[in-house]
């Protein structure tokens, strides 16, 4: 196998049963395999890693800069998560990340109305902490576009 454990810390299980680890970058890395496949969501750009990565520019506490590029980004991990580690971080692991996360559960079929609470319950309990995070989430579409 190739992904995550599904007992490692952060994992969210999808429906699909993809496994997506999210962290927090100020904490210690998890020991174990490090991810095929980094998506980083900061304001400004993190360190190199030495594994595959994308930057998504994501302020803390806001919305990423370029919703299309984000959507496009959260696809690629979606794929590559089938047979591949891959991570979501930004700093606490919690805002930008449950709310990549949620976005992620939209792609996999969750309902956008749904998608909060879902990983809410199965990766943290915090996750997305802004009301407009929560409805970047709810208008949420695979081409980073807003449904009306």
């Amino acid at each position: 196998m190739t992904g995550w454990g599904e007992d490692d810390a952060g994992i969210l299980r999808l429906p699909s049963g993809r496994l997506i680890r999210g962290r927090g970058l100020r904490n210690a890395m998890p020991t174990g395999h490090p991810p095929h496949l980094g998506i980083y969501l900061q304001g400004a750009a993190p360190p190199e890693f030495g594994w595959d990565s994308r930057w998504v520019r994501w302020p803390d506490f806001w919305l990423p800069r370029d919703p299309a590029y984000t959507a496009e980004v959260l696809t690629e991990a979606l794929r590559r998560a089938e047979g591949e580690r891959v991570e979501i971080a930004c700093t606490g692991g919690v805002g930008r990340t449950g709310t990549a996360m949620a976005c992620l559960a939209v792609l996999d079929g969750v309902p956008p109305d749904e998608a909060v609470a879902y990983v809410r319950r199965h990766y943290n309990r915090h996750a997305v902490e802004t009301p407009w995070q929560r409805r970047f989430v709810e208008r949420f579409t695979s081409s980073g576009g807003a449904r009306s």
